[in-house]
């Protein structure tokens, strides 16, 4: 920032505000809807649900990965919108753009009310000084519970340490999936107007110096395939003006000057050129391969580096190594170690969260985030760009906090039927687990718990079993507490194949009676490859490929078609939890194998 605030002016024509929520409480719905209300599609433009879920994987699966920014007009006041993950996985995007803005529209589920990344990213946001606006969304909903959720909110910032202002917080209730908002409890709900309205009230307007010297911070970086890398930012001070020579100051190393060749804005849902960016402003600069997350770039007058932007550690790691299998290289047209290896470090330039290392192991890169949700999208992402690899087991990052070694903790609200309360407390506290608060809601309890991130590796599996697929669980990383001790390890074994060739519907039909397969007939299978799961502690070794005799000696019934269960297909999330330390996950562009880290069966007797 400047050297004086003198030369401080509010800018009265704009608001910068990121919207945070926990997962699924409607934060993409809402920008939908503003964006709608304020004209910025045309009347006859076909627009899909969540547009601001630009990517694949965010729209396959429903949830927000990277942060995005939009803008809108209102009352000829443009309004900047960041859009930030809902999961604590992706928290390092949420940290990033707190930065950025001067207010937070904070969402939360009038029914579930505050739940865990509810705490984390308010927590982040009252650091930055940020004052929330509260929106109670899903208002609709006939149980709803407004009032509880807005004390459960406050209660929350009081014991956030928020200040007195930050706890004078406006309140809109919304039902973003309608379009409609109102500012009073149980008033009729009309358009979005009022959320607008609030906006305008209580987000201040950033206080910047126009005419000083630029200084501009990289915040995120994004790529466009026709002007390559993009570098996200807010312009702090002066101007940044297209075709002008600036400086890039980097954390440690030379100052690079170069040129700016493209600046972007954004109008709605539209990037648009423009020919200068004034303080105050969020801008994208293009084709700079230089700069990195935190970088900042100034006037070459005056260089003056702005703080780097602090990101919480990881809390988790995993080795990723070359594919070694049988069927190394059929699938994938990406398969050395080199070729990995640049990708997963052009995956940190973007990703500050996530760190790669290399420590002297052939073949292995051991990437370190902030949990498994996190290394799951990064495995998807490589395996869609035709990447082949393989991974294995993740295991927590430990810290030494006074000469004591310490371990990441995890806050985790369960919302189970009252019939599985029991199954869930048992697991839970044989995972080392301390229950919080228990509270019963007509038929369901939701409990809070503290447990240690590797108590909880492979519990969500056996969570939805034991809840017959209707209970919930949220988990996010609070903080870290002397190593807890041993856990029993995993209560069942593998099912390994014993032959290299396809599965028979004859093999198969005798072995499902001992075990749940991850494969079918007609499946190639090889020596050492994880074909299921043994229904008792200990490994088994089966051969899948066995085939009928074709001899002419038949008894009755034996040339009945065996009926086959369907096998239970492997996520990269569930194979993450399921396995073993002595097991890899195979990732292809075609297809998940879990296998043994030694193929052969007599090898690994040894």
């Amino acid at each position: 920032m400047s050297d004086s605030t003198d030369s401080c002016e509010p800018r009265k024509d704009l608001r910068n505000l990121a919207i945070i929520a926990h997962v699924d409480h409607g934060k993409t719905t809402l920008v939908d809807g503003l964006l709608a209300y304020t004209g910025a599609f045309r009347d006859n433009q076909q627009v899909a649900d969540r547009v601001m879920d630009s990517g694949d994987l965010e729209r396959e699966r429903g949830i927000t990965i990277q942060s995005k920014s939009t803008s809108i007009e209102f009352e000829g006041v443009r309004i900047q919108l960041v859009d930030t993950p809902g999961h604590a996985d992706f928290g390092g995007e949420v940290e990033r753009v707190l930065g950025m803005v001067d207010a937070v529209l904070l969402l939360v589920d009038a029914v579930e009310g505050v739940m865990p990344q509810t705490r984390f990213v308010l927590r982040k946001a009252l650091d930055h000084g940020l004052r929330p606006i509260l929106v109670v969304n899903k208002i609709d909903r006939p149980e709803e519970r407004a009032v509880e959720v807005l004390d459960e909110v406050f209660d929350l910032l009081v014991e956030l340490g928020a200040t007195d202002e930050q706890l004078d917080f406006p309140v809109v209730y919304a039902s973003a999936k309608q379009g409609k908002a109102s500012r009073e409890h149980g008033a009729p709900l009309t358009d979005l107007r009022p959320v607008l309205e609030t906006i305008l009230e209580h987000a201040p307007a950033p206080r910047v110096d126009l005419h000083g010297p630029l200084q501009f911070q990289a915040v995120t970086l994004g790529w466009d395939p026709y002007v390559g890398r993009l570098v996200i930012g807010r312009v702090e001070r002066g101007r940044i003006v297209k075709s002008r020579t600036v400086v890039c100051v980097p954390e440690n190393g030379k100052s690079e000057s170069f040129r700016v060749t493209k600046l972007f804005g954004t109008q709605g849902i539209v990037r648009v050129e423009l020919d200068e960016g004034l303080a105050g402003d969020i801008v994208m600069l293009a084709g700079v391969d230089s700069v990195q997350v935190g970088d900042t770039i100034c006037d070459p007058e005056k260089l003056e580096a702005l703080p780097r932007i602090a990101i919480d550690p990881p809390t988790i790691r995993v080795d990723f190594q070359v594919n070694t299998s049988p069927f190394a290289g059929r699938e994938g047209k990406f398969v050395t170690s080199r070729q990995v290896g640049e990708r997963l470090h052009r995956e940190t330039l973007s990703n500050v969260s996530i760190g790669v290392e290399n420590d002297g192991r052939k073949d292995t890169f051991t990437v370190a985030g902030r949990g498994e949700l996190q290394i799951a999208v990064l495995i998807e992402t490589l395996r869609r760009e035709s990447y082949e690899f393989a991974v294995s087991r993740p295991e927590i990052i430990l810290r030494e906090i006074d000469g004591k070694s310490c371990e990441p903790v995890e806050q985790v609200v369960i919302d189970a039927p009252e019939n599985a309360a029991g199954s869930v407390m048992e697991k839970m506290s044989a995972r080392k687990g301390r229950m919080i608060s228990m509270e019963q809601q007509g038929g369901r309890v939701r409990f809070e718990w503290t447990a240690p991130s590797r108590g909880l590796f492979g519990y969500r599996s056996e969570f939805l079993s034991d809840t017959r697929g209707e209970g919930f669980l949220y988990r996010t990383v609070s903080g870290y507490e002397p190593f807890a001790g041993e856990l029993s390890g995993r209560g069942v074994g593998s099912i390994v194949a014993s032959e290299t060739g396809r599965a028979t519907a004859h093999a198969i039909a005798k072995i499902q009676e001992r075990a749940a397969l991850f494969i079918d007939a007609g499946d190639e299978v090889y020596e050492g490859q994880v074909v299921g799961e043994n229904r008792r502690p200990g490994d088994m070794n089966v051969n899948v490929c066995r085939a009928k005799q074709l001899t002419n000696v038949r008894a009755a019934g034996k040339d009945d078609s065996p009926i086959l269960t369907p096998p239970r297909r492997l996520t990269i999330e569930s194979a993450l939890e399921w396995m073993t330390d002595d097991e890899l996950l195979e990732c292809t562009p075609k297809g998940l194998r879990l296998r043994k880290r030694i193929l052969s069966a007599s090898h690994r007797k040894r």
